[in-house]
């Protein structure tokens, strides 16, 4: 399975959207908006803010292991 490494996160808030890379060794617990300096945090039950606002999943849950 390949893992896909890019993911477009969309802020809640305005509705900015940027495509960033995941990394690969570590959750992304924070994110800063570039739009509007909302800073983000995963949703309950999330592990990272790709899980919560992104298009694609991080690649630990894309290959089915535990995040963090």
């Amino acid at each position: 399975m390949k893992v896909i490494l890019k993911s477009t996160i969309t802020c809640p808030v305005c509705g900015y959207e940027k495509e960033e890379t995941m990394p690969t060794e570590a959750c992304q617990f924070f994110y800063e908006c570039e739009n509007c300096k909302t800073v983000l945090k995963p949703k309950e039950g999330d592990c990272c803010v790709f899980c919560s606002y992104g298009n694609v999943a991080c690649p630990p849950i894309q290959q089915n292991k535990k995040c963090c």
